[in-house]
C-alpha cells in the first residue's frame, strides 16, 4: 500500500507565514502572493508560533510577513522569538507607524530584514519578498559550503602538505642529482645553509647547468615553500615589456592596455622570484630594480599610488658580472643588492661523476613525457655520453636523450642513436684526457696496438651506427677485412 506524500513533500513554492490580526489584510497579502509562494496565515503570535513548531520540522516555511501592531504581542516581540528558534527564516515587519525606536529594536534584537511600510504596493512588496526568498536559499548554500569546507578542511589540509612534501622532494635538495664526490655537492650544502634566510641569492654558471634548479631547490627548502615560487628570463624581453611584466600596468598606461594586469612581483608577494639572465638587462632597468629591492615597492605603469610586496629575490647569469661591473656596464650597487650570496654551479664536464644518474633521471622522465618505454642505455651508448664534453650542459643532456627515446625501437637505446655530433666526438677532457688513456694502455708495443686498432674500430663502428660498409671505406679496408678483425678482437657481436 502506498502511503499519500505529505503536504511539505508536495509543495513546490517557497512558504511564508503572514501573521496579521485582520482578516482582510491577510486575504489581500494572499491574494498578491499565492502565485508566487506558499502562503499560511496567522491571526496573531500564538497561532503563528503553533503553525512554525509544525512546519518547520521540514523546514518548509523561509519567510515571516508579520504586522507590527497586534493585541497582545507586538510583531517585533514576536519576531524576536522566531530569531531564537528559527534563525534561518528571513523575518520582516510590516507596519503603518514609522516609528524610529521601533525600528532600531526590530533591527538590532529581532534581527528583521526588511521594514515595510503600510499602505503596500503590490509589485514592491512581491519584489521585495522574492528577494528574501534568494536571501534563505544563499544562506542554505552558504551553510551547506561551509559544512563541505568544514568536513573537507583536513582532507585539503593533508593533500596541501602532500603536495608541499612532493614538490620539496622534486625541487629541494633531493631534486638536484649528484653523485658522491661530486662538486656541486658543495653548492647543495650551501644551499642548505642559506635557504632559510631572506638573503638574496646570485646563482652563475654556464648555460643549461640547472641554475633554475638550484633557484627552485633554494625556494623549497625555505620558509617561503607554501608560497608562489615565479620566473622571468630577462633576456628574452625588452626594457619595456620587461618592466610591465615585473611591476604590472594600469588600463590605459599605454597603448594597447585594455585592463589592469599585476606583475610578476605582486604575483610573487610571499614567495620567491628567480629573475633569469640578469646580466643582460640595461643599466636604465636596473635602477627601477634596484628601488624594488632597497624599497620594498614600487610602482606598477600607469599608478600614482606604490604597491609593498615581500619577495625574495634569486638571479642568475652565464656572464662575468664582477666583469661587467668594472666596465661599467652592470651597477655596482645593484650586484652588491643581489649577490648577497654567490653560488657557482659547475658544468656538467666537471662532474662526470653525476652523468650516469643524471642520464637515468632524464631517460626516466623522457619516457614517461613521450608515452614510451625504455630499460636503459646500451655501455657503448653510455660510454659515448660520457666521452662526450656537453657544451650545452644538463640542457642538451636533456635534449639528446629525448630524442634517443622519440627514434627508439628497441627496449635499450644503442649508440647508434646517438646525434652525430655526439657520435663524432672529442675525448672528454681534451688531448691531455687522450694521452692518459693512451698511457694506461697495458703490454709491449704488439698489444698497445692491438688495444688502440681495436679501440679505432669500435669507435669508427659506433660513430657509423655498426654500418660495416661505411666503416670500412672511412678505415681504408675491405668489408672482408673489417669483418675479420670485428672476429679477432671479439667485437662481432656488437653488431
Amino acid at each position: 500500500m502506498t502511503l499519500p506524500a505529505s503536504r511539505s513533500s508536495l509543495r513546490r513554492l517557497p512558504a511564508i507565514l503572514v501573521v496579521d490580526d485582520e482578516v482582510r489584510s491577510q486575504e489581500a497579502l494572499r491574494r498578491t502572493l499565492e502565485e508566487d509562494f506558499e502562503v499560511l496565515c496567522a491571526s496573531g503570535a500564538d497561532e503563528g508560533m503553533d503553525i512554525l513548531e509544525r512546519e518547520q520540522t521540514t523546514a518548509a516555511i523561509r519567510i515571516v510577513l508579520c504586522d507590527q501592531r497586534m493585541p497582545g504581542t507586538t510583531g517585533v516581540q514576536f519576531l524576536k522569538e522566531v530569531r531564537t528558534r528559527w534563525p534561518d527564516i528571513v523575518r520582516i515587519i510590516l507596519s503603518g507607524y514609522t516609528d524610529a525606536e521601533d525600528i532600531i529594536t526590530g533591527v538590532n534584537e529581532a534581527g528583521i530584514w526588511q521594514y515595510l511600510l503600510k499602505p503596500w504596493q503590490p509589485e514592491q512588496l512581491l519584489l521585495t519578498l522574492q528577494r528574501a526568498a534568494e536571501v534563505w536559499r544563499l544562506q542554505q548554500e552558504n551553510q551547506r559550503l561551509s559544512l563541505d569546507l568544514r568536513v573537507a578542511e583536513p582532507v585539503l589540509k593533508k593533500q596541501v602538505e602532500s603536495k608541499q612534501e612532493k614538490a620539496k622532494s622534486s625541487f629541494g635538495l633531493d631534486g638536484l642529482i649528484r653523485a658522491p664526490g661530486s662538486p656541486i655537492n658543495a653548492v647543495c650544502d650551501m644551499v642548505g645553509r642559506v635557504a632559510p634566510f631572506d638573503l638574496s641569492v646570485m646563482v652563475t654558471g654556464e648555460s643549461g647547468t640547472g641554475k633554475e634548479m638550484v633557484a627552485r631547490a633554494i625556494h623549497y627548502e625555505s620558509k617561503r615553500a607554501s608560497k608562489a615560487f615565479i620566473t622571468e628570463n630577462c633576456g628574452a624581453l625588452p626594457d619595456t615589456l620587461l618592466e610591465s611584466e615585473l611591476f604590472g600596468y594600469k588600463r590605459g598606461a599605454f597603448t594597447g592596455a585594455a585592463e589592469d594586469r599585476i606583475g610578476l612581483f605582486q604575483q610573487a608577494d610571499g614567495g620567491t622570484l628567480f629573475l633569469d639572465e640578469i646580466g643582460e638587462t640595461s643599466p636604465a632597468f636596473q635602477v627601477k630594480l634596484l628601488r624594488v629591492l632597497q624599497e620594498g615597492e614600487f610602482r606598477p605603469l600607469g599608478s600614482n599610488r606604490p604597491v609593498t610586496v615581500d619577495v625574495r629575490v634569486i638571479a642568475a647569469t652565464n656572464r662575468d658580472l664582477e666583469d661587467d661591473v668594472r666596465t661599467g656596464r652592470f651597477r655596482e650597487d645593484l650586484y652588491y643588492r643581489l649577490a648577497t650570496i654567490a653560488l657557482h654551479v659547475p658544468p656538467l664536464r666537471d662532474r662526470p661523476m653525476d652523468l650516469p644518474l643524471l642520464a637515468a633521471s632524464l631517460l626516466e622522465s623522457s619516457c614517461r613525457a613521450l608515452g614510451k618505454t625504455v630499460a636503459g642505455f646500451s655501455s657503448e651508448a653510455l660510454a659515448c655520453l660520457a666521452a662526450y664534453r656537453w657544451p650545452g650542459n644538463v640542457r642538451e643532456l636533456q635534449n639528446e636523450i629525448l630524442r634517443m627515446v622519440a627514434l627508439s625501437t628497441t627496449p635499450q637505446l644503442g649508440a647508434e642513436l646517438l646525434s652525430p655530433r655526439v657520435l663524432h666526438r672529442p675525448v672528454a677532457g681534451g688531448p691531455a684526457a687522450e694521452q692518459a688513456w693512451t698511457a694506461g694502455l697495458s703490454g709491449g708495443l704488439k698489444e698497445r696496438m692491438e688495444q688502440l686498432e681495436a679501440h679505432l674500430l669500435k669507435d669508427a663502428l659506433t660513430r657509423h651506427r655498426w654500418n660495416k660498409s661505411r666503416a670500412a671505406r672511412e678505415l681504408g679496408l675491405s668489408r672482408v677485412g673489417l669483418r675479420a678483425k670485428l672476429v679477432r678482437y671479439g667485437l662481432e657481436q656488437g653488431e
